[in-house]
């Protein structure tokens, strides 16, 4: 009865710790893109012309992808507690 128990709790508490790990990969990779953000916008802010929409192109791809990833973390962190 008591490694039942154990291995059901082990069971439960890997599951939580993975879930904990996906919140925090996903939340690692919105700063990134964020911050690749960022750093595309500075760049078009001194470039000529056909260079400035390339990059705020990419800008928003970055942001893109930034939203897609924050609201990934946020939906992974809703299911660390179930």
């Amino acid at each position: 009865m008591k490694r039942i128990l154990l291995i059901l709790a082990l069971t439960v508490s890997s599951a939580s710790l993975a879930q904990l790990g996906t919140t925090v990969y996903d939340g690692a990779k919105a700063t990134a893109e964020k911050a690749k953000e960022v750093g595309d916008h500075t760049k078009a802010a001194f470039a000529s012309e056909p260079d400035k929409s390339v990059d705020k192109v990419k800008a928003d791809v970055h942001k893109a992808k930034a939203h897609h990833h924050a609201k990934a973390a946020k939906e992974a962190a809703k299911e660390i507690p179930k």
